[in-house]
């Protein structure tokens, strides 16, 4: 029979959504970041291009956890 640990299982599904609520912040605020610098604004254009390399790295650590043959 299989057992199940609960506790486990929701620290699990807590992180996921927190993750998953970090992640969709710093992503639209690149894009309202990215939007509002045009072409004027380089400290604009900076912030944006860091939110989305937070999101990069995130999803490349994602993919360093799932694939063992990167470990």
């Amino acid at each position: 029979m299989i057992e199940i640990d609960w506790s486990k299982f929701a620290v699990v599904a807590g992180v996921v959504l927190l993750a998953s609520v970090v992640l969709t912040a710093f992503y639209s605020g690149g894009v309202r970041l990215l939007e509002t610098a045009g072409a004027t604004s380089t400290a604009a254009r900076i912030g944006a291009y860091a939110c989305f390399a937070v999101c990069v790295a995130a999803v490349l650590f994602g993919l360093w956890v799932i694939v063992p043959q990167f470990h």
